[in-house]
C-alpha cells in the first residue's frame, strides 16, 4: 500500500549574517543554509497495516508524514501510496487518504460540526446515501449525537479531535494518516480514538501511520513499529521484538524488614526464584516486586545509544 525508498528532504534557506543593525540575508551572493530532516528512508507498509512510526521531536516524522499527503515535494527518492506518487497526484491521492494533524484541526471553525462534515462530503463528492451511512457509522463510534449541533470553536479538544477523525473517515479512504492524535487529551478522550483507529482498521482494513509520543497509544494498537531519529530510521519491526533484542534487565525490587529497598538486576536465563531464595537467606524480605522492562524505557535506551 506504501512504499518509500531512500526517501531525502533537505531545506534550504537564504543564510544569514550579523550586520551593524542585526540578521541580513546574503541576497547577492546566493548562499544557503541547509538542513536535513528526512535522511534516506525506505520502508513497505501493507494493506491493513496499523504502523507506529516514532521519534523524538525534529526526527522528521512529521515531514515523512507531510511527503506522504503529497503537501511536501521530496528532495530525492521515491513515494508510492496506492500506487500513485502523491506529488504529481495530489488530487487523487488525497481522495485516497485520511489525515489528522493533532494540534491542527480541517473543521471550519464557526460553523457546526454537522455542517464541516457535510462540506468534507461535498468536497469529496460523497453520494447523499453514503454521507448519511457513513454519518452514522460515525456518530456510532465516535459519539458525536451530543455535539453535532455545536459550534467547532466550541468543542472541547476531546470533541473536536472525534469531529477530525470523523471528517478524516467520512469518505472512506484506505489510508489514515494520524500525527499526535491524542496530544493533549485526557483519559477517557484517548481511549476513545484509541477504540475508533482500532474498529476502523478492524472493519474496513484500513492502513492506518501512527505518528505520537505516547507510548500508550502504541502498545494499545501496533503491532510493529518504525523508529526515526536525526531523519534515519533506527528500528523497524515489531514491538515485542523490539523488546527482546534491547530491552534493559529486568529487576527485583526487595523492600527489608529495616525499611530499606534493595534493587537486584535479574540475568538473563537465572530463575527468579533462585534469586529470591539466595537474597531472603541473607536478609529478613517485607515485600518484593519484579520491574519488567516496558516500551518507554526500551525505545528511550536506544535513543540514547544513538546519541552517542
Amino acid at each position: 500500500m506504501i512504499r518509500v525508498e531512500s526517501l531525502t528532504k533537505v531545506f534550504r534557506r537564504p543564510h544569514t549574517f550579523s550586520g551593524p543593525l542585526g540578521p541580513l540575508r546574503t541576497l547577492l551572493t546566493r548562499r544557503y543554509d541547509e538542513r536535513t530532516a528526512v535522511d534516506g528512508v525506505s520502508f513497505e507498509i501493507s494493506a491493513g497495516e496499523i504502523v507506529g512510526y516514532l521519534g523524538p521531536n525534529g526526527a522528521g516524522k512529521s515531514t515523512t508524514v507531510k511527503m506522504l499527503t503529497g503537501i511536501l515535494t521530496p528532495t530525492s527518492g521515491l513515494i508510492e501510496v496506492d500506487g500513485r506518487v502523491p506529488w504529481r497526484d495530489r488530487e487523487a491521492n488525497a481522495r485516497a487518504v485520511g489525515v489528522v494533524f493533532g494540534q491542527r484541526s480541517q473543521l471550519w471553525w464557526d460553523l457546526p460540526l454537522i455542517d464541516s462534515l457535510r462540506l468534507v462530503g461535498d468536497l469529496y463528492d460523497v453520494p447523499a446515501a453514503r454521507f448519511t451511512g457513513s454519518l452514522r457509522r460515525m456518530c456510532d463510534l465516535l459519539g458525536l449525537d451530543d455535539f453535532l449541533q455545536t459550534p467547532v470553536r466550541q468543542l472541547s479538544l476531546g470533541q473536536r479531535m472525534r469531529g477530525d477523525l470523523a471528517a478524516a473517515m467520512l469518505y472512506d479512504p484506505p489510508i489514515l494518516y494520524l500525527d499526535e492524535p491524542t496530544v493533549g487529551l485526557d483519559v477517557m478522550a484517548k481511549q476513545a480514538v484509541r477504540e475508533f483507529i482500532a474498529e476502523t482498521n478492524r472493519l474496513g482494513r484500513t492502513t492506518v501511520v501512527l505518528t505520537t509520543h505516547d507510548l500508550a497509544d502504541v502498545e494499545a494498537l501496533c503491532e510493529r513499529i518504525i523508529l526515526i531519529d536525526k531523519g534515519r530510521v533506527l528500528y523497524d519491526g515489531g514491538i515485542d521484538d523490539l523488546v527482546t533484542a534491547y530491552a534493559p534487565p529486568r529487576r527485583l525490587v526487595v523492600e527489608l524488614a529495616d525499611d530499606e529497598t534493595r534493587t537486584f538486576e535479574i540475568a538473563a536465563g537465572r530463575p527468579i526464584p533462585e534469586l529470591i531464595a539466595q537474597v531472603a537467606a541473607e536478609h529478613p524480605i517485607r515485600d518484593l516486586s519484579i520491574r519488567e522492562p516496558d516500551l518507554e524505557s526500551v525505545i528511550t535506551r536506544i535513543y540514547a545509544e544513538s546519541e552517542r
